[in-house]
């Protein structure tokens, strides 16, 4: 059958004989449209970045990388330290948590589920608002309840905070692993003598390696572009990217922001390679899909309570957290009067208001239109084969181990004078947004194609159909779990994001996220945490009416087949990046 289907593909790798000249001539300009794209905003603005790191008026300069490693080496050691503390934490509590709930007997399981869901949407900033709320020198808890005046800043709250505010990525990417791998090998295990803390060591945590490595690169790379954390509570503590961020924003030093970022982008990609070379050499996943109630090895009742006691303290500290964020917003003075008041709500101004409305509408485009330029690439890619189509796949993917504060600054060297004038626009913070967030696109589309038996398509185009009919009325209609995926991560990424837009935006398109980094920033803790209530619910309302919308199906057909592939499309974005 395999051989069949290839020969299939060897027939059909053209287009339809009913294919008319303008048809071809559309099909074709999609597809130069779509890689011109990859070529130009993902592309361009990482050579823009090393070419503008290493050449000063036209003549080859490393000064700024000698200064690096000699004036500001301890920024490299900083930045290097707090991303390798705070990857470890952050990774252990993830697989804790997915452990909980994929081999666990415990219950609350989709509790937990849900509030990690919930905590992905998250804006930036949150937990370190939270923390100072809770445990500064004016805390609730700190000062309030127990008196202290302990000083919250420094290197230890960076780690704490990073590490809080990745676990959640952390858990659901090692959950879609360890619910995807094959329990048979457990179950043997478990029937030759092992104890479960055996079985888990040995055999379940081996099997999950490559999914625990992504998870691992992702929040490398993630801690290692987090400025604002750094700014809002390290205190004299300063790490790379947030010397990078003064040195563009402050300085406008950009050859020494650019080499900053690049060096932040040098461990990224040894990690990333490193990654791609054991998954290349892994074939560890099942095609079953187990629920949340399945349990395929019985744990020990320490263990039981030692993932416990982990999973359900950090539900309580999330729970905690947003609480403390919901009041906040409605605080007169946190730390010195905690009565009840409206002022920090009448703070939104039009222009504050202005700046939400704005991030809705960036991210709603984006949204659309990063899905759709996703499932085109995972069409043109896994379905296509054109002429250099692994390359397109690569390039496709590069954001994903690129910092956020290295594409940032990319875009601002490569859109900032003719003819691609685009700095300073609406246009190019919503162009940032879509290819920062195409992978997820991408591996979306390409896990949902890769299921699809091609024969469809192939016996529409015996009977008639355009290649255009094709993509639109069998492709685009499987591929709604995908598009659902891709949507809500750009749609939330965008809405919640700062990393690279900061860069790119002015005072005509400022979102919400830079309204509550300046508010934080500046002190203002009940007017951000206004802006990050905004944020949350806005979020969650635009999801739920979207994933209603698309995955809607008459006669309950969704929950016999939409929802199956909904939730296989998710567990298999993972192995495929």
């Amino acid at each position: 059958m395999k051989n069949g289907n290839k020969d299939l593909a060897t027939r059909y790798s053209g287009v339809s004989k009913l294919d008319t000249p303008f048809h071809n001539f559309f099909r074709i300009a999609i597809y130069l449209l779509v890689i011109s794209g990859l070529l130009i905003f993902i592309l361009w603005p990482i050579v823009a970045v090393l070419f503008e790191s290493v050449y000063y008026n036209g003549i080859l300069d490393l000064s700024n990388y000698k200064q690096i490693f000699t004036e500001n080496r301890q920024l490299l050691i900083n930045s290097l330290f707090i991303a390798l503390l705070s990857t470890l934490l952050a990774v252990f509590l993830g697989l804790c948590i997915a452990l909980f709930i994929t081999h666990s007997n415990n219950r609350g399981k989709r509790v937990v589920f849900s509030i990690l869901l919930l905590t992905m949407i998250s804006p930036p900033f949150v937990s370190s608002l939270a923390y100072i709320m809770l445990f500064g020198k004016r805390g609730i808890i700190t000062y309030k309840l127990l008196g202290l005046s302990v000083n919250p800043y420094g290197w230890h709250g960076i780690v704490l905070m990073q590490s809080i505010g990745f676990t959640s990525l952390a858990a659901l990417l090692i959950i879609g692993v360890l619910r995807g791998i094959d329990r048979s090998l457990e179950q043997a295990s478990m029937d030759l003598g092992a104890s479960s803390f055996q079985t888990l060591m040995k055999v379940t945590i081996p099997l999950a390696k490559p999914g625990i490595i992504a998870t691992v690169l992702l929040v490398f790379i993630r801690s290692l572009s987090d400025f604002g954390t750094p700014i809002i509570i390290g205190g004299g503590f300063s790490v790379l990217a947030t010397e990078a961020y003064l040195n563009v924003i402050g300085l406008y030093n950009m050859p020494k922001a650019a080499a900053m970022s690049t060096l932040l982008l040098l461990p990224a990609l040894v990690i990333f390679i490193v990654y791609r070379f054991i998954m290349g050499k892994s074939q560890f996943f099942s095609t079953k899909t187990v629920s949340l109630g399945d349990r395929e090895i019985k744990l020990s009742r320490w263990i039981n309570i030692f993932l416990a006691v982990i999973t359900w303290s950090f539900v309580i500290l999330m729970v905690l957290k947003y609480l403390t964020i919901f009041y906040g917003a409605f605080a007169k003075t946190w730390g010195v009067d905690f009565s009840l008041s409206l002022r920090h709500v009448k703070a939104l101004n039009i222009r504050r208001l202005n700046s939400f409305v704005r991030s809705l509408k960036y991210s709603l485009i984006a949204g659309l239109l990063g899905s759709a330029v996703g499932i085109l690439i995972s069409y043109i890619t896994e379905r296509k084969k054109i002429i250099g189509w692994q390359m397109i796949d690569f390039i496709a993917t590069l954001p994903f181990m690129i910092p956020g504060t290295f594409f940032g600054i990319g875009y601002i060297l490569a859109f900032h004078d003719y003819p691609l004038a685009f700095t300073g626009t609406a246009f190019i913070v919503v162009v940032n947004c879509i290819y920062r967030q195409l992978p997820i696109g991408t591996k979306a589309g390409t896990a949902v194609l890769s299921q699809l038996n091609p024969e469809l398509e192939y016996s529409a185009m015996d009977l008639g159909a355009r290649e255009l009919h094709v993509l639109k009325d069998i492709i685009m209609p499987a591929v709604k779990p995908a598009f659902l995926v891709s949507f809500i991560n750009t749609f939330t990424a965008t809405m919640t994001t700062i990393g690279a837009i900061i860069f790119l935006v002015s005072p005509e398109s400022k979102v919400a996220t830079v309204e509550m980094f300046d508010a934080i920033k500046n002190g203002d803790i009940g007017l951000g945490a206004v802006f990050a209530n905004l944020i949350i619910i806005s979020v969650l309302i635009i999801n739920i009416s979207f994933s209603w919308l698309v995955l809607k199906k008459k006669k309950n057909s969704y929950s016999s087949n939409g929802g199956t592939q909904y939730v296989s499309t998710i567990e298999t974005i993972n192995q495929r990046v």
